[in-house]
């Protein structure tokens, strides 16, 4: 089927305006569902969004694009149920087949997708390789700005990550507008990261964050362990009247712990994840 025959109107789609700060369901682990059972499940979640994987592995992976993301936008309009974010494998404006997922993406209404993560490579300087992640951080910024999209880097705990550390970060972005990139800030990597400093780096990095990513877990043996939300590291501290009022973005919430469990327990984590979110945010 031609990408033209399911193209919707930006207006009518991805403008995640249904709350303040709306909530979606990162689906990695729900790929083995149907474009149609995936948007009628997170819609009776009572989820905004999905952060939908459009990338190697995902469930649109790059090569079928044209023929697969309008199908899977169709049926989440179908259901009230928004493209939130797009997760993807592009860091680059310079890549063929990035450029032309971004292109169609944005003809389809979607209008913020997650960034792969620039890597170091610890045996250079790390400030040389910083100065060029952010010639390519400016260029993929100006296709996003042509495009009317926003690019979402996550911050990742580990040495390799740019943004593991977040001050790194905010290098990258300096004189980039949020607006064409920005931070998906991830209290669970920040918390992993930083410990009970993890305020400073939201203080450091919040004039550039466009998305918030929740999940939680705890230190077992000196090992990183995925855990439900509330029974780990990350609480509802996080979720204070001032901070929330001061950001504007969805909040994306990730189940990790199950992993390749099946659909069916995956499924009932997001939902059990999501109550506890929404309570911790209630109740901020």
């Amino acid at each position: 089927m031609a990408a033209g025959s399911l193209l919707i109107p930006p207006h009518l789609f991805g403008q995640s305006g249904k709350h303040k700060h709306p909530i979606c369901a990162f689906v990695k682990f729900l790929q083995g569902m149907s474009f149609e059972e995936l948007a009628a499940t997170i819609k009776r979640l009572g989820f905004d969004g999905i952060e939908g994987t459009v990338r190697p592995g995902g469930h649109v992976p790059p090569e079928r694009v044209e023929e697969d993301l309008p199908k899977l936008m169709q049926a989440l309009r179908t259901h009230d149920v928004d493209m939130t974010i797009m997760a993807s494998g592009i860091n680059r404006a310079d890549d063929p087949l990035s450029e032309k997922t971004l292109r169609l993406a944005s003809k389809l209404g979607v209008k913020r997708y997650r960034m792969s993560y620039y890597k170091y490579d610890l045996k250079k300087s790390v400030i040389d390789q910083i100065a060029n992640f952010k010639s390519m951080a400016k260029e993929l910024a100006a296709l996003n700005r042509e495009l009317g999209m926003q690019a979402i880097y996550q911050n990742h705990a580990g040495d390799r990550y740019l943004g593991g550390t977040i001050w790194d970060l905010r290098e990258l972005l300096k004189g980039i507008p949020r607006e064409h990139m920005a931070v998906g800030f991830d209290i669970r990597h920040a918390k992993a990261e930083a410990g009970m400093s993890w305020p400073v780096y939201w203080n450091v990095i919040q004039p550039h964050v466009g998305a918030v990513y929740v999940k939680d877990f705890r230190w077992e043996e000196g090992k990183l362990v995925n855990v439900p939300l509330g029974d780990g590291w990350v609480n509802d501290r996080f979720f204070t009247p001032e901070r929330l009022n001061g950001f504007e973005g969805p909040i994306s919430l990730h189940v990790e712990y199950l992993q390749r469990a099946g659909l069916e327990p995956n499924t009932n984590a997001l939902e059990k994840d999501l109550a506890t979110l929404r309570h911790w945010i209630k109740s901020s």
